[in-house]
């Protein structure tokens, strides 16, 4: 995956998941523990400030118990997932 430029909506599905994982994880700064990264750097990211990595997004699906492919399909998260803060709707 080294080298490769993820697209604009693959992107974009990243961001998605870590809306869905901040929610899960309690916030920017357990998040950015569990993966790695500086929270100021997750932010950035989310705000569409800074590009997606092929190194994110694998950290991202490791750290969800996802592939990779999931990820970057759309598979990830959950139906019903708010896509702005990534809070799963109460059924």
């Amino acid at each position: 995956m080294i080298g490769l430029d993820l697209t604009q909506a693959e992107q974009d599905r990243v961001r998605f998941a870590l809306r869905y994982l901040r929610s899960r994880s309690g916030g920017w700064k357990p998040l950015a523990l569990a993966l790695g990264f500086a929270r100021r750097s997750l932010i950035k990211i989310r705000a569409g400030e800074k590009g997606v990595s092929p190194r994110m997004t694998m950290r991202v699906a490791k750290f969800a118990g996802v592939p990779v492919d999931d990820l970057l399909a759309g598979r990830f998260p959950p139906v019903g997932t708010c896509q702005r803060c990534g809070h799963i709707q109460d059924a």
